[in-house]
């Protein structure tokens, strides 16, 4: 543990932008498994956790945790998948 107050703010810093990343990571990855899991089953609301999915994962571009070329391609293969 640091001794120093600014290094110790940072090391609390640090946790809650840890934990509040990895939610927000979470969200987006459990978005787009129940995207794929109605598109495999054929469900009839496959359209709205389509657009939840890419919701997350343009909220997630924004917020920098995953990148634009990432963002885009993990778009395209949903958007694939949706109109199978």
């Amino acid at each position: 543990m640091p001794i120093i107050k600014s290094a110790i703010e940072r090391v609390k810093t640090n946790e809650k932008a840890n934990a509040r990343n990895t939610a927000e990571m979470s969200t987006m990855r459990t978005a787009i498994k129940k995207f794929e899991k109605a598109a495999d089953n054929g469900a009839s609301d496959a359209n709205e956790l389509f657009r939840e999915a890419v919701s997350a994962i343009d909220h997630a571009k924004s917020k920098g945790l995953i990148k634009t070329n990432k963002a885009n391609r993990d778009k395209s293969r949903l958007s694939a998948k949706l109109a199978k």
